[in-house]
């Protein structure tokens, strides 16, 4: 079989992987009722960590770009995500905020590696800036402008971080993808304890231990377990096994299942500014990823 092909095991992987990382949101959502944010970062980077790292090599990556990498994808994305959703942002459209990363992660590149942006890539960015202008403009309008408006900037931080860590693992290069996401999972374990001890206090992390229910319980293992180890490993496969161009895209399908799930499971209804600003999103990302392949087509046609 072509590794240029999506095949049906493919396909299979990469609805696993959607799945899982869509309906992180509304996992992450329901955990902060019981769990403060930074706390919950350190639980969920302690059960990536441990036992992983006793069973698998430390990856063969220099130690300052492993620590880079922690750094802004574990620490960074996820202690602005976690504290977006703590403060108000709706767990639907945290997913979609998020794929900005995309577009943070083309100009990073241009930047550090000098690729080159495409027209098609400027377009999306201007149409997805639109978008995400009239999602802020819908949140400051708001009943909680305040609240939603600090969910929705500290959402964009976790998007930058996200892809400040994708530049780093382009330095990285091949590697065994379960090793450096076990092993980098050590390193914010301490910065996030640190910071939940500084602004949500020791009182409040000793209550949260000796009370943790359930679905607080059931939280850490699905975003250590599966949206991290599963999540992450299964992403790897298919990035060393089939082209990026054809990976990437994929992402695309995260919003959607996170948007329908926190409609279904947390009854999240977007009014009609923030439906217009999603669809404009989506419209940009999907330019970013397929408009220079349509622009193509196009002239073909009329060539």
């Amino acid at each position: 079989m072509s590794k240029s092909v999506l095949n049906p095991r493919h396909i299979l992987i990469a609805a696993i992987v959607i799945l899982l990382w869509g309906m992180n949101f509304v996992v992450i959502k329901i955990g902060l009722k019981g769990i403060p944010p930074f706390l919950m970062g350190a639980l969920r980077f302690i059960l990536v960590a441990f036992p992983a790292i006793f069973f698998l090599p430390r990856p063969k990556v220099p130690l300052k770009l492993l620590l880079a990498y922690a750094m802004f994808i574990s620490l960074g994305q996820f202690a602005f995500l976690f504290s977006a959703m703590a403060v108000g942002m709706p767990a639907g459209l945290a997913s979609l905020v998020l794929q900005a990363q995309a577009f943070f992660t083309v100009g990073l590149s241009a930047v550090v590696f000098g690729d080159k942006l495409r027209p098609s890539n400027l377009l999306g960015m201007l149409v997805a800036s639109t978008g995400l202008i009239l999602l802020g403009s819908a949140s400051i309008s708001s009943s909680a402008s305040q609240v939603t408006l600090a969910g929705f900037a500290l959402t964009l931080c976790a998007a930058f971080s996200w892809a400040s860590g994708n530049v780093i693992n382009k330095k990285i290069g091949v590697t065994n993808a379960l090793s450096v996401v076990s092993w980098s999972a050590l390193v914010p374990i301490l910065p996030f304890f640190l910071l939940s001890y500084l602004f949500e206090g020791g009182d409040v992390i000793m209550h949260s231990l000796q009370n943790m229910s359930l679905s607080s319980g059931l939280t850490i293992v699905y975003l250590a377990v599966a949206a991290t180890l599963i999540g992450y490993t299964l992403w790897g496969k298919l990035l060393a096994s089939l082209p990026t161009h054809l990976v990437a895209p994929l992402t695309l399908m995260v919003p959607v299942v996170g948007l329908s799930a926190a409609w279904v499971l947390l009854d999240e209804a977007l009014n009609q500014t923030q439906l217009l600003g999603a669809a404009t999103v989506m419209a940009g990302l999907l330019i970013n990823v397929f408009g220079s392949k349509l622009a193509t087509g196009v002239r073909r046609i009329f060539a």
